[in-house]
C-alpha cells in the first residue's frame, strides 16, 4: 500500500478545513415596544388589553371598531293624531 496518496488527500482535506467558515447567525431583533411574548399582538398602553398586532416586518396596526351609525334622522312629518 502506498502512504503517499493517502497523505496526499489527508493534507489537501486539511487545508480545505482550515479555510473554512463558520456561518454567522444573526440574532433575533428585539421585540417592538407593547409586544406580547410569543405572539404578534401588542398591548401598548400595558393595561393588560390588547390594543393591536404587529405584523411580519414591525409595522403596528391597531384594532380599530368603527363606531355605530348615528341614529336615523328624524321625520319631517311628525306624529298624525
Amino acid at each position: 500500500m502506498r502512504f503517499q496518496p493517502v497523505m496526499l488527500a489527508t493534507l489537501g482535506a486539511l487545508a480545505l478545513a482550515a479555510c473554512s467558515q463558520k456561518e454567522q447567525v444573526a440574532a433575533a431583533p428585539p421585540p417592538p415596544p407593547g409586544a406580547v411574548p410569543g405572539s404578534v399582538a401588542a398591548d401598548r398602553d400595558g393595561d393588560g388589553i390588547i390594543d393591536g398586532y404587529y405584523t411580519a416586518d414591525g409595522i403596528y396596526h391597531p384594532n380599530y371598531t368603527p363606531p355605530p351609525p348615528p341614529p336615523p334622522a328624524p321625520t319631517r312629518l311628525g306624529e298624525r293624531g
